[in-house]
């Protein structure tokens, strides 16, 4: 009988509306920094109601060879820089990223919006292709983040693009793991990106769960679990974790931060924009039963915790079913918005920055639990020194796709 491989995470790269390496995201946890923003430049977008939003920094575009930024639109850019940062922090050499033994599997929930309102207003206000670069659809194709990474590398092995929503990161994650785990790679570049555009809010707004109330407050949403919430902030961002057999780390001395222990991934099979509670719950599950581990080896739960209300209400059921009120439960997203296909990567870069220093972070604007949400065990109000091993992250996106990652020191 062959054993699947123990999966690791050797480096770490991120880029996000709070900061861009793991000693700024700690401190913005710790002291109630807030990524979002006022966005003026929305005010010229007929009945687009928000008006705050989550932006990424000091983003050094210039530090990807042109060569390559020239089939990237502001996606994939985020996500190669990422990938960049992660593949230095993981001490990696060249060789052993441009091989057939190492993967990329990368999400987004599509291709840059920015480039696709390009190459459409060019030629539909023209109603001509005169014009037209021949990169153009490199930018918005639905896998250009996998596929822009993939060659930048120069990776030979398995190429798996998520384009699955606001899973898009999370199921990277997971499916790098998978395939390291199968022993189909040795090495998986994996994580998510996304892009700021007016759009992205928009498709929110349509359907009525953005935040609007805060338009003069962005610090004070979004607001998950809150009774005063009201709906969900908008942001980009990139993140990029370097998975690698245990064994294969092991060997050449690397640094480990913590091993992927479990994944669970599924449907809830009932609807398209609703979230399923026991969709949820049984993802949870899932990836408990993949780890072998009861509820109580769980230190910490990482919440989607989007701020709209359907999505809370289900979500904290959820929880509640499986964990009870026992295990201590955070999301993040009110310190960085909605980063959509990032959002699955940064927070779990989140979880295994908790755990390696030891402590978890509060709810950032949570200061009264909606009553109709289940009675979890909320972190509130300010960061506390926690001594646990094993966290997880759960994330759910559109199409009824939830899943669900567990991490643990090694």
């Amino acid at each position: 009988m062959t054993l699947d491989r123990r999966v690791v995470v050797t480096g770490i790269g991120f880029l996000s509306p709070v900061g861009n390496t793991l000693s700024e995201l700690s401190w913005a946890i710790q002291n109630d920094l807030s990524g979002i923003r006022k966005m003026p430049e929305w005010g010229k977008i007929q009945n687009l109601r928000t008006k705050v939003a989550g932006i990424c920094q000091h983003v050094d575009e210039s530090k990807i060879p042109r060569a390559y930024r020239r089939t990237m639109g502001r996606v994939a850019i985020l996500a190669a820089l990422a990938a960049k940062e992660a593949v230095v922090d993981s001490g990696l050499s060249e060789n052993d990223i441009a091989s057939s033994h190492c993967g990329v599997s990368f999400g987004s929930t599509e291709g840059s919006s920015g480039a696709m309102e390009n190459f459409v207003r060019q030629a539909f206000g023209n109603m001509s292709l005169k014009g037209l670069r021949s990169s153009s659809y490199l930018k918005f194709m639905s896998h250009t983040c996998a596929a822009n990474l993939a060659i930048m590398l120069k990776t030979r092995g398995p190429l798996i693009a998520s384009c699955t929503a606001c899973v898009s990161g999370s199921q990277g994650i997971g499916f790098g793991y998978e395939a390291i785990k199968q022993k189909r790679a040795d090495i998986m570049i994996a994580g998510g990106s996304e892009e700021m555009h007016f759009i992205d809010a928009g498709i929110f707004e349509i359907m009525r769960t953005t935040s609007t109330k805060y338009n003069d407050r962005p610090e004070a949403t979004p607001r998950p679990f809150d009774r005063a919430r009201d709906g969900l902030v908008v942001s980009e961002g990139g993140a990029c974790l370097v998975l690698e057999g245990y064994e294969h780390a092991r060997k050449r001395n690397a640094h480990i931060y913590a091993e992927v222990l479990g994944f669970g991934n599924n449907c809830d099979g009932a609807h398209l924009t609703h979230p399923s509670e026991d969709g949820l719950s049984d993802v949870m599950r899932n990836a408990l039963a993949e780890a072998r581990l009861n509820v109580d080896d769980i230190g910490h739960i990482n919440a989607h915790a989007t701020g709209t209300e359907a999505g809370d209400i289900a979500e904290a059921n959820a929880i509640h079913a499986v964990f009870g009120n026992r295990t201590p439960v955070s999301g993040f997203k009110g310190y960085l918005g909605h980063t959509l296909g990032a959002c699955g990567g940064i927070e779990s870069i989140i979880t295994i920055l908790m755990l390696s220093e030891q402590f978890i972070g509060p709810t950032k604007n949570l200061d009264e639990p909606d009553t109709r949400c289940a009675p979890i065990n909320h972190v509130l109000h300010e960061a506390r020194d926690h001594h646990f091993t094993i966290g997880m992250n759960n994330n759910f996106a559109f199409g009824g796709i939830n899943t669900s990652l567990i991490f643990s020191l090694i």
